[in-house]
């Protein structure tokens, strides 16, 4: 009984991740955020798995959150990512979602 319960308990956790995850794809899409990038490869800009290589355990969450909600230039080559219309609660899912790839 103990080990069904915790065996519950852990795919409930997983399936709550996974939404999670599904979530944020989805909100990068309402924002239009896949116009300029996908997830495994450059587009326009670079692919999300590379942003998250990147700056994965640099603390630089916030930094790509500013990136998100105010544009950036240079970081990845000379075309420059325009603001995005997100909110902060927004642009911190997304930089969430895209360092857990």
């Amino acid at each position: 009984m103990k080990r069904t319960l915790t065996l519950a308990a852990v795919a409930t956790v997983a399936l709550l991740g996974a939404g999670s995850a599904w979530a944020n794809a989805d909100l990068a899409k309402a924002k239009n955020c896949m116009a300029c990038h996908t997830v495994d490869k450059k587009m326009v800009g670079p692919g999300y798995k590379e942003v998250a290589a990147k700056y994965k355990g640099k603390g630089a969450e916030a930094a790509l959150e500013a990136s998100i909600l105010k544009g950036s230039s240079g970081k990845w080559g000379a075309i420059p990512m325009p603001a995005n219309t997100v909110t902060e609660a927004e642009a911190k899912s997304l930089v969430k979602w895209i360092l857990s790839l």
